[in-house]
C-alpha cells in the first residue's frame, strides 16, 4: 500500500505551509478621544483581517493616546476608555483575527498601562506594562503601577472576566505553532526584556506595544533592539509606536512599525506619516521552530531558568481562520538563497567566502608542511574558482604560483573551448601548466576490462565516463607523490547533494577540498567577482569565458569539438533551482511541499521588481510542473542514491550558515536510507496552480 501524506488547507494558501500572517498598525489617534482611536482602531483591524491576517497589534495606550499625563487620573476618561473596548470586543466578532490594543485600566485602586488581547468577541487577556521608564522625558510612575506590582490575577472588564498579569501566553490554536507574548515600550529595553522568558516559554511571536517618542538616531535603535532580541529569542518580533494625533507639547512622534524574524527584517512602515497605516508580514513560524529544535542551547536555556518559564499561563483560542482558499505568499523569497540580491552585501559575501576558502588552504598546507598543490583543471567553472583560491594561498605564504602544478587532462570528449580555456587560464595565474592527453590509459583499460569500446562500438555508458574520470584523478594523486605536493579538489556542494561525483578515484576524492561546501550558484558569482573587480589582471576575459560555458562533465563524445556536447542540467536539473532546493531542506529541514511552494512564490511567472542589476543574472521563470519535476530529482538523488558519496568526503571548510555535507560537519546520515516519506509529501504538491 503507498504511503501517502494529506495536507491540512489549500497547498496555494501560505497557513498550509506554516506561515502566519502578523500585522502591525498605527490609526491616527486624537488625544483623549477613546471613541475616535477605537473607530480608527478598527478600519485597520479589517483592513488586516481582509488581507488574511491573524494578528494585528496596535500602540501603546492607543485608545486613549499616550501623551494624556495626569488626566490618566480622570475618571471620565478611564471609563471613556472601557467603552471603547468594548465597542472593539464587540466587532471582533466578525473578525478572523486577534487584535491587542493599548489602554489605561483600573485594577484593585492601582492605575496599570496594560495590553488587551481580543479575538472573536472575547476578552482572552489582560497585560499591564512592567518596566515603567522615569527618567529624561518619562514619567510614567506618576500615573501608573508597575504590572509585577499586584496581586490580582483576573480583572473584571467590557463584562467579562479575563486573565491579569504579565505572565501570559496566547495560543491560536488553529494556527499552529503561533503562541504570542505581549509586552509594552520599555519591557524590550531592559537588560532582560520579559520576552526573553517568554521565548523560552514557549512563544515563537513577541509582540510590543509601543508610543515611543522620536529623537535623532533613535530609529536605527529601535531596529537594532527589535532584531537583536527577535535573534535571540529565535522569534517573531512586532514593533509599533504612536504616530500622528499624540500632543506635541515636548515630543515628536514618527509612527514607527517593524516586524523582524530571527534577526531580518520583514516589513518597516514609512515615518511621519499623516494618516493611519498598516505593515504586514509573513511569519515562518516553521523555521523559528526549526531552529529552536536545532540550537539545543535554547533547550538548554529553557532549563536553566526553569522557574520563571514555569510562571507563564497559556490561554488557548481559536479564530476561525479559512485556509480552503489560496492565500499567496507576500514574504520576498530570494531566488539565490546563498548569494546577497544586494549588490554591496554580495560583494562582501565574495571577498568572505574567498577568504574563508584561502586561509582554511593556508592552514593546511602551513600544519603538514608541504609548499606545493597539484589541482585538474579543466576549463569550467569548478576548478577555475579552486585554481583562483590556490594562487592567493601561494600568494599568503609567500610561494611563488610556479608551486601550483595546474593540469589539464583532454579525454574522448574535451572540446576545443574548455581546453583553450583551461590553457588560457592557467597561463593568467601564472602556475606550472601541463597537459595530459588521458586517452591512451583509457583505451588501455577499456581494452584491459574487456569494453565494447575498445572494439569499435561506440557505447558511451557510466563505465566509459568513470573511466576518464579515474584517470584524471589516479593522474593528480601520483603526480602529487612524484612532487611532494597535495591534490586539490574542485567539486563543489550542489555535485555533492546531488551525487554528481564518481565515487573513489574520481573527483569524489582529493587530498583537501576548497570548494565542498560553496554551491554551484555561489561559485558562479564568486567567479565573476573576481573578473569584474581586476584580481586577476588581465585575466578577466578568460573568466568571463569560463563563465559563458555550458557546465558540462565532458565524458561523451559530440558530433562536433567546438562546445561540451554534455549538458549536465539536463539530467539533474537546473542548479538554479537545485541550489533552492538544497537551502531549505539542508538547512531548515522544510517538506518539499513547503520547499515547492517557497519556489513557486520565488520563480512563478509573474513581474517582479527585484531583478539583480547585472544583464548576465538569466531572468528565468519556473511553472509548478517544472519545480515539482526538478524537485523530485532532487529528492530522489539526495535522500536515495548519494550519500554514500558524502560519508566519506575529503576535509574541506566550511564556509556558509546554509550548510555543509560533512559527516563530521553539518551532516550525518544513513547511506541506505529511504526517500519514501520525502516522496509522498512531494505528492501533494499540484501539477498547476489555481489559474492555470
Amino acid at each position: 500500500m503507498a504511503l501517502t501524506y494529506t495536507m491540512k488547507g489549500n497547498f496555494f494558501n501560505l497557513y498550509a505551509h506554516r506561515f502566519a500572517r502578523v500585522a502591525v498598525g498605527v490609526p491616527r489617534c486624537r488625544v483623549a478621544d477613546p471613541a475616535f482611536n477605537a473607530a480608527q482602531t478598527l478600519d485597520l483591524a479589517r483592513q488586516a483581517a481582509a488581507q488574511g491576517a491573524a494578528l494585528v497589534a496596535f500602540p501603546e495606550l492607543g485608545l486613549s493616546a499616550y501623551t494624556c499625563d495626569d488626566l490618566f487620573h480622570q475618571a471620565a476618561l478611564l471609563e471613556a476608555c472601557e467603552r471603547a473596548l468594548g465597542d472593539i470586543v464587540a466587532e471582533s466578532a466578525g473578525l478572523p483575527a486577534a487584535l491587542i490594543v493599548g489602554l489605561p485600566l483600573r485594577v484593585n485602586h492601582s492605575l496599570f498601562n496594560c495590553a488587551v488581547v481580543v479575538a472573536r468577541g472575547r476578552i482572552l487577556g489582560v497585560v499591564p506594562k512592567t518596566y515603567l521608564p522615569n527618567y529624561g522625558e518619562f514619567y510614567e510612575a506618576r500615573q501608573f503601577t508597575a504590572g509585577d506590582a499586584t496581586v490580582a490575577t483576573h480583572v473584571e472588564l467590557a463584562g467579562q472576566r479575563a486573565p491579569f498579569g504579565p505572565d501570559q501566553l496566547f495560543e491560536v490554536a488553529d494556527v499552529p505553532g503561533l503562541r504570542f507574548h505581549v509586552e509594552i515600550c520599555e519591557d524590550v529595553w531592559v537588560p532582560i526584556p520579559p520576552s526573553s522568558f517568554a521565548a523560552l516559554a514557549g512563544a515563537s511571536v513577541l509582540v510590543n506595544l509601543s508610543a515611543s517618542n522620536i529623537v535623532v538616531g533613535k530609529s536605527g535603535y529601535r531596529h537594532q533592539l527589535v532584531s537583536q532580541q527577535s535573534a535571540r529569542c529565535l522569534a517573531a518580533y512586532l514593533y509599533t509606536s504612536a504616530g500622528r494625533g499624540e500632543s506635541s507639547t515636548d515630543l515628536a512622534w514618527d509612527g514607527q512599525s517593524i516586524i523582524y524574524e530571527n534577526g531580518e527584517l520583514l516589513a518597516e512602515s514609512g515615518r511621519f506619516l499623516d494618516d493611519s497605516h498598516l505593515i504586514l508580514a509573513d511569519v515562518d513560524l516553521e523555521r523559528l521552530s526549526h531552529e529552536r529544535m536545532r540550537q539545543t542551547t535554547f533547550g538548554q536555556s529553557v532549563l536553566r531558568h526553569k522557574a520563571e518559564t514555569e510562571r507563564f499561563r497559556t490561554t488557548a483560542f481559536e479564530i476561525g481562520l479559512a485556509v480552503d482558499q489560496p492565500l499567496a505568499l507576500r514574504r520576498k523569497v530570494e531566488r539565490f538563497p546563498y548569494v546577497p540580491a544586494d549588490r554591496r552585501r554580495r560583494d562582501e559575501r565574495c571577498d568572505e567566502v574567498y577568504n574563508i576558502q584561502v586561509q582554511a588552504l593556508v592552514q593546511r598546507l602551513s600544519a603538514i608542511g608541504m609548499d606545493k598543490v597539484v589541482i585538474g583543471v579543466s576549463g569550467g567553472l569548478d576548478s577555475t574558482h579552486a585554481l583562483l583560491v590556490c594562487a592567493k594561498a601561494m600568494d599568503r605564504l609567500n610561494l611563488p604560483r610556479a608551486n601550483i602544478i595546474g593540469v589539464t587532462m583532454p579525454g574522448f570528449a574535451t572540446s576545443g573551448r574548455t581546453l583553450q580555456q583551461a590553457r588560457a587560464l592557467m597561463r593568467v595565474v601564472g602556475c606550472t601548466a601541463m597537459e595530459i592527453d588521458i586517452r591512451p590509459s583509457c583505451a588501455q583499460m577499456l581494452k584491459d576490462i574487456g569494453h565494447p569500446y575498445a572494439s569499435g562500438q561506440e557505447l558511451y555508458d557510466i563505465t566509459f565516463e568513470n573511466v576518464q574520470a579515474g584517470e584524471r584523478t589516479s593522474h593528480l594523486f601520483r603526480l602529487a607523490n612524484f612532487h611532494n605536493a597535495i591534490v586539490i579538489g574542485t567539486g563543489d556542494l550542489s555535485e555533492l547533494a546531488l551525487g554528481w561525483c564518481t565515487y573513489g578515484v574520481g573527483d569524489h576524492m582529493s587530498h583537501y577540498n576548497v570548494n565542498a561546501s560553496v554551491p554551484k550558484t555561489l561559485i558562479t558569482h564568486l567567479v565573476r567577482w573576481v573578473a569584474e573587480t581586476g584580481k586577476v589582471g588581465d585575466g578577466s576575459q578568460v573568466l568571463l569565458d569560463i563563465l559563458g560555458t555550458e557546465i558540462s562533465p565532458e565524458l561523451v563524445p559530440g558530433k562536433t569539438d567546438g562546445a561540451p556536447a554534455q549538458r549536465t542540467e539536463q539530467f539533474i536539473g537546473p542548479y538554479e533551482l537545485q541550489d533552492f532546493n538544497l537551502y531549505y531542506i539542508l538547512r531548515y529541514g522544510f517538506a518539499p511541499s513547503k520547499v515547492a511552494f517557497l519556489a513557486l512564490a520565488a520563480w512563478h511567472d509573474r513581474e517582479r521588481g527585484d531583478w539583480p542589476e547585472e544583464a548576465h543574472v538569466p531572468r528565468n521563470q519556473y511553472e509548478l510542473a517544472a519545480i515539482k519535476r526538478n524537485l523530485g530529482i532532487f529528492v530522489h538523488r539526495f535522500f536515495k542514491t548519494s550519500q554514500f558519496k558524502r560519508s566519506c568526503v575529503p576535509n574541506a571548510p566550511k564556509v556558509g550558515s546554509g550548510g555543509s555535507l560533512s559527516p563530521r560537519g553539518d551532516w550525518r546520515a544513513p547511506s541506505d536510507s529511504e526517500e519514501i516519506v520525502w516522496k509522498a509529501d512531494l505528492a501533494n504538491v499540484p501539477d498547476t496552480p489555481p489559474d492555470a
